[in-house]
């Protein structure tokens, strides 16, 4: 798990919680995705200090990482690319695909990435000024990216390479895509949003038909959603970040957040609890049993039964800092 705040990357057994070591990485680690083939743990370094609109300048790097000896393989530099942010991999056409902000001569977009070589081998335009999220279906086909000051998220073709379509989504934040490549889910919209507040709809997440690039649906939430996340067992998670009145007049401040459960085949909500305060990241086990979800504000990272929707540990730790918990993944053990 990604510590933003103390930049490194924490490593706990699955089984029983005990903390096993860390890496220190560059300044602002941000997301996390582990390549089974190659065994290999890439985590997007954002930005040189501070965080989305109130940072010092934008970072260019990946670092790569051994997960089996906790230590860095290399750091892979993508510039002119800036802000890498999102990450999601097709293990069986050795791809990476990272998220990248945008620059005076270029929009943001996604850079595809050589997982064998480790080296970028092209980039698809997302049409928007910053791109965030991105998340692919099961074949590797398509992709979905989502834009925080955009009215719309892209809709890529893997294959070709292309921007095929923009779906009207006012400022979003995490996507999913079905595993058959049919539907987006989108966490829109985003609290900062592209839409004026009186133009804003209420919290939820927005399910796009990617053939038609329509939003056809729209799933509730009592509060805005940041991170989603599919499991191997289908079923669709998401997390909530709530405020809470401060002492002071107008003051706001980060409340508990509850991760929700929904199926991803009807748009059924199964059900919820709470976990800590700004959820930003979602991952689960292979199976789909245990999700675990890290709350920046918090600092800790809840593991939860989803069969039992019950939290079966909170973990925290000294390495993490007071808060900046971010991008997760799991890593089964070497056969």
């Amino acid at each position: 798990m990604v510590s933003q705040s103390t930049a490194a990357v924490s490593f706990f057994d699955a089984a029983s919680d005990q903390y096993l070591g860390a890496v220190e990485t560059l300044a602002e680690p941000h997301e996390l995705c582990f390549d089974p083939v190659h065994r290999l743990l890439w985590c997007t370094q954002t930005y040189r200090s501070g965080f989305y609109h109130a940072h010092s300048g934008r970072r260019t790097e990946l670092t790569v990482i051994d997960p089996d000896l906790r230590r860095v393989v290399e750091v892979v530099d993508l510039a002119p690319e800036q802000a890498p942010h999102g990450i999601a991999l097709d293990a069986v056409r050795n791809r990476l695909y990272v998220s990248v902000e945008g620059s005076a001569d270029r929009p943001g977009g996604v850079v595809v990435i050589d997982t064998g070589t480790r080296r970028p081998v092209g980039r698809i335009d997302s049409g928007a000024p910053g791109s965030h999220w991105v998340a692919l279906d099961a074949a590797g086909r398509t992709a979905c990216v989502a834009n925080k000051e955009a009215p719309f998220v892209s809709l890529l073709d893997l294959e070709r390479g292309t921007l095929t379509a923009k779906a009207g989504v006012p400022g979003s934040e995490g996507v999913a895509v079905s595993a058959d490549g049919t539907r987006a889910f989108v966490a829109a919209p985003y609290n900062g949003s592209f839409a004026a507040p009186g133009d804003r709809p209420a919290p939820g997440i927005q399910v796009v038909d990617i053939e038609s690039a329509t939003v056809v649906d729209t799933l509730p939430a009592q509060d805005p959603v940041m991170p989603l996340h599919l499991t191997g067992a289908g079923l669709l998670l998401a997390g909530e970040v709530a405020v809470e009145p401060e002492r002071r007049p107008g003051g706001v401040r980060m409340a508990p957040g509850r991760l929700t459960v929904f199926s991803a085949a009807t748009g059924e909500r199964l059900g919820g609890l709470e976990v800590g305060r700004c959820p930003l990241t979602i991952t689960s086990s292979p199976d789909g049993r245990i999700a675990y979800v890290a709350s920046y504000a918090s600092g800790v990272v809840d593991v939860v039964d989803l069969r039992a929707s019950e939290r079966l540990a909170r973990i925290k730790h000294a390495g993490f800092g007071e808060t900046g918990t971010h991008g997760l993944a799991y890593i089964p053990r070497a056969a």
